[in-house]
């Protein structure tokens, strides 16, 4: 038994049939990492020695009988996620050096979880990219070929659990972040509803389009991190206080009279035809195991990525005004205080620095209702579409993205290219839905294809579950 070969399902088994011990598990990630990540650059910090004491802390609680959820299960975090005593860097200069007095509501699951924290994983500067070539310190390269990218902005957890340096990762989406390098890397990332976990901690991109989200290796393995850290926190004010249902009981892959829609708008002109068809071909799986398909339309998704784009930079542009340097961030002194505020802002990376003006722009007076003020009308439209369709079908499948991982440099110079990436992931977030990516094949190159599943709101049960039933049907 290779212990980095298990998947965390398989691991958990045998940690609690005494099997192996979480110390000899996370030695041989820790080796994995240190022999491997050099060319992958997956990891921003590595938690080491965290890591072996909590593993002995689980083994000792194992020996006891305590069965707590990922007891003794090495996961990893995006560097987004606070975490106390471990930097914490949001993938940015200007947060260098921040070590947090606290952990985020996610790790604090985690912890109560009994996972062993490996370390925080590399991400696009303040979650903004695609690409992961965002980052302010090292860009992370695809396990499935290493000259092209792991997607983004949580290529840094997607890469690390794809090459087998984590059982499991977690990561945030706010456009597609976790479901589009799920994709790229061959994995199953899941964006909850927003509101089904807490973002308290998290650093903030986009407030009313930020979500925490889990990554896999199967869809087992997804849903037992995402049992481990949904519920409603207080500290949270979008937090939802509903029930958290046993997502690892509702794996049943029975799917007969399943209604899967499928929009005509998401097979659009640019799709890479292997992906359409592998994306097709999977489909045309699900209504073998007794789904019933159905052609919908979703007639406003050609508005979705200008409104994004209007949306999500202008909620930046406010969330980052405090990296002044004065109340968060570095100081770098000037003449006087505007000076200070502009050199220290100056450590902001072109990315970051070019979504808070496109965000300031549309916030600014004479032009909040022309250009924010618009973007939330026509949100609301986009989330009228789907709350229409989810009256005729559970599931939505689309490709999650309209091509493989492209090779890394081949779009850092063209923004457009590269927020074009998104178009199939960012409605989800914009309507407030659930979605999910799932490996469904190859394209000729050997890389990844994702089918994403989106469901209703908290239907996450039910995405879970359809997506469980076409992986065991195409197992090999």
């Amino acid at each position: 038994m290779k212990l980095t070969e298990l998947t965390l399902t398989e691991l958990r088994t045998a940690l609690r049939q005494g099997e192996t011990s979480s110390v000899a598990a996370t030695e041989a990630m820790l080796d994995r990492i240190v022999a491997a990540d050099n060319n992958l650059q997956s990891y921003l910090t590595l938690t080491d020695e965290m890591a072996l004491e909590q593993a002995k802390a689980a083994d000792e609680r194992l020996a006891n009988g305590e069965r707590t959820p990922l007891l003794g299960v090495p996961v990893a975090v995006k560097d987004i996620i606070c975490t106390h005593g471990v930097p914490t860097t949001a993938g940015s200069k200007i947060l260098e050096g921040f070590v947090p007095p606290y952990d985020a509501f996610v790790v604090q699951q985690l912890k109560a979880a009994g996972a062993v924290i490996l370390g925080k994983t590399n991400t696009d500067e303040f979650a903004m990219g695609s690409s992961t070539e965002n980052s302010a310190y090292v860009t992370t390269h695809n396990p499935w070929d290493t000259e092209r990218v792991p997607g983004g902005s949580s290529g840094g957890s997607a890469a690390a659990v794809a090459a087998g340096l984590a059982y499991a990762a977690l990561g945030t989406d706010t456009g597609g972040s976790v479901r589009q390098p799920a994709s790229f890397c061959g994995l199953v990332g899941l964006r909850p509803t927003y509101g089904r976990i807490s973002r308290w901690g998290v650093i903030a991109f986009a407030s009313t389009l930020d979500q925490v989200g889990t990554f896999g290796r199967t869809v087992a393995d997804t849903t037992a991190l995402f049992q481990a850290i949904a519920g409603h926190d207080p500290n949270d004010s979008t937090s939802l206080d509903v029930p958290v249902p046993d997502f690892e009981a509702s794996l049943t892959g029975d799917i007969k009279g399943l209604r899967v829609g499928v929009p005509k708008e998401y097979f659009i002109e640019g799709i890479d035809v292997e992906v359409e068809t592998a994306v097709r071909t999977a489909i045309a799986k699900l209504e073998e195991l007794g789904a019933e398909i159905v052609e919908i339309s979703l007639p406003h998704t050609s508005y979705a990525l200008p409104v994004y784009y209007l949306i999500a930079p202008a909620e930046a542009s406010a969330n980052l005004a405090r990296y002044d340097g004065i109340r968060f961030g570095p100081r770098v002194t000037g003449s006087d205080m505007i000076d200070s505020v502009k050199k220290t802002r100056a450590l902001f990376g072109p990315e970051v620095k070019r979504r808070v003006m496109l965000g300031t722009y549309a916030l600014s007076a004479g032009y909040y209702d022309e250009y924010y003020g618009r973007a939330l009308k026509v949100r609301t439209l986009i989330k009228q579409d789907f709350l229409n369709v989810f009256e005729q079908v559970d599931v939505i499948a689309t490709p999650t993205t309209p091509t493989t991982a492209f090779k890394i440099g081949e779009n850092v110079d063209d923004p457009l290219s590269m927020y074009l990436q998104d178009i199939f992931t960012l409605p989800v977030n914009l309507s407030a839905s659930c979605g999910l990516s799932v490996p469904c094949g190859f394209d000729k190159k050997g890389l990844p294809i994702g089918l994403q599943l989106i469901g209703n709101a908290l239907q996450e049960a039910t995405i879970l579950n359809a997506a469980y039933a076409y992986e065991q049907a195409v197992k090999s």
